[in-house]
């Protein structure tokens, strides 16, 4: 390799540079003086988050360079979902700090595997063939297991995290089959030369409709799609509550970029095909997402089908299958994963010593505090998507692109279980403002001495500054959609 080249490669693969080099320095800091230093990973991971978005904004590359032999690349839309992809991850420790100090998991391991899974979630967004797909995939999936059974003394978490690797090692399986199919077919691996390959073959070749088919359900088990969905509501409810909210919202970042870089990229020839499969998945979706929602009493729970049902509004850009579809999708999964950092934030903020997954537990929050309880209704709200808040916005977005391609049926679904989503949103909402609160009476000292009016009080200054910019942020971005809008465009 000469200079020239390995400067080329730094100047495009920078970010995934500079994130590898803070773990290993992170990694060696702690070994030594881990006991000394108790907060320096704490710190040391949200600084190394803050670096990468600093090189992404200052020095990314958007002009579609490859490097690593045309395996990755650096285009508008990788450098737009790292950068996101970097707040939520920087969210997602920032809110944990609390709540896993009170439970004693405030451990360095916890960090590093978050930066781990970052830089995989990193590899996934540029990979630009299949192996570097499959190997950011691998590198995420392996570092979640471990953040899903970090409490080991918990039962259900362990339970959660042999559900969710037995299943994903079954997924990746499928998806790696796919890929197979596709190299023996095309003789390729990487989605340029495939993408030329594919279309010189032809779009009645049975292996490679095999191979699709294969793709999609690897795809769609990362998604979490119907009916490739059955870890997300185990896994939500049973890891800790820092844990779901990490993996509800940076992993699905480098979801979309998957599938997008797979179906569009590698796979454009069977639009026709994969469009359909889409369609379908996008129906079950909604369906089984926001029907079973309503039957939850657990907020984890119920957040989870809540986004099934968000995955299958996501696809529905997909099915569009126009510039304007893509931007829509685009557009919705950057809001959603704002509206699920602020949601599950709440939760985790309110969970410090005793888990507050029941929705009963919302009873009479507005007594409790008004503000944080305006936060949850701007949350639910957004979610629902009820106007003025983004939610509203997004759901626009995707059934209009998705009626504007001749899908008149598909957008009246999508119409019809929006509205069947608001219930649930609501009922929160109404147990925060028209029910009375619940009384401790004849529960346990322990319990007693940390009620939620306690676990409010105890909510640190700046999670509560945090959490307040985060909510707010959906009715600010419901008003003037414009700015993600055109962050969408320029993807």
């Amino acid at each position: 390799m000469t200079g020239a080249e390995f400067l080329s490669y730094v100047n495009i693969a920078g970010a995934e540079i500079t994130l590898a080099l803070s773990i290993l320095f992170i990694s060696v800091v702690d070994m030594f003086f881990g006991e000394r230093f108790k907060n320096f990973t704490y710190r040391a991971s949200m600084l190394a988050l803050v670096l990468v978005f600093v090189w992404l904004f200052m020095y990314g590359k958007t002009d579609g360079s490859l490097a690593f032999k045309e395996m990755f690349i650096s285009d508008n839309l990788a450098i737009i979902l790292k950068q996101a992809m970097c707040l939520m991850s920087f969210l997602a420790i920032f809110y944990s700090r609390d709540y896993l100090k009170a439970r004693n998991l405030f451990k360095s391991e916890y960090y590093l595997l978050t930066l781990y899974a970052t830089l995989g979630m990193m590899v996934m967004i540029s990979g630009y063939n299949m192996l570097s797909l499959y190997l950011g995939l691998e590198m995420l999936s392996l570092s979640v297991y471990g953040m899903v059974a970090f409490n080991r003394d918990s039962a259900v978490a362990a339970e959660s995290a042999m559900k969710y690797f037995v299943l994903g090692a079954i997924a990746s399986g499928t998806l790696l089959y796919g890929m197979s199919m596709v190299y023996g077919m095309t003789g390729e691996l990487g989605l340029k030369e495939i993408a030329v390959s594919v279309s010189q073959q032809g779009t009645d070749n049975l292996p490679l409709l095999f191979a699709l088919a294969f793709l999609i359900a690897g795809v769609a088990f990362k998604l979490g799609a119907v009916p490739f969905h059955m870890w997300i509501p185990d896994v939500y409810e049973g890891a800790p509550a820092p844990v779901t909210l990490f993996i509800g919202t940076a992993p699905k970042l480098a979801a979309f970029a998957l599938t997008f870089r797979v179906l569009v990229d590698g796979m454009g020839s069977f639009q026709v095909q994969w469009e359909m499969l889409l369609a379908i998945l996008a129906v079950l979706s909604m369906v089984i997402g926001n029907v079973v929602a309503i039957a939850q009493d657990n907020i984890r729970r119920m957040l989870a089908y809540s986004t099934i049902s968000h995955v299958g509004f996501i696809l529905l850009g997909f099915v569009a299958g126009t510039t304007i579809g893509y931007e829509a999708a685009l557009f919705y999964t950057l809001t959603y994963v704002v509206m699920a950092s602020g949601a599950f934030g709440l939760v985790v903020l309110l969970s410090r010593e005793h888990d507050t997954d029941k929705l009963s537990s919302f009873k009479g929050l507005n007594q409790r505090s008004p503000w944080l309880a305006f936060l949850m209704l701007c949350l639910m709200f957004g979610m629902a998507g009820v106007p003025p808040f983004v939610g509203f916005s997004a759901k626009l977005a995707v059934i209009s692109a998705v009626m504007q391609d001749g899908y008149l049926w598909l957008g009246l679904i999508a119409v019809l279980f929006s509205v069947v989503g608001v219930f649930y949103y609501l009922r929160v909402v109404w147990f925060m403002y028209f029910d009375a609160p619940e009384d401790a009476v004849g529960e346990s000292d322990a319990y007693q001495s940390s009620t939620l009016e306690n676990r409010i009080a105890n909510i640190a200054l700046d999670h509560k500054i945090v959490i307040s910019v985060n909510a707010l942020a959906i009715l600010f971005f419901g008003l003037l959609p414009g700015l993600i809008w055109s962050l969408s465009k320029i993807a």
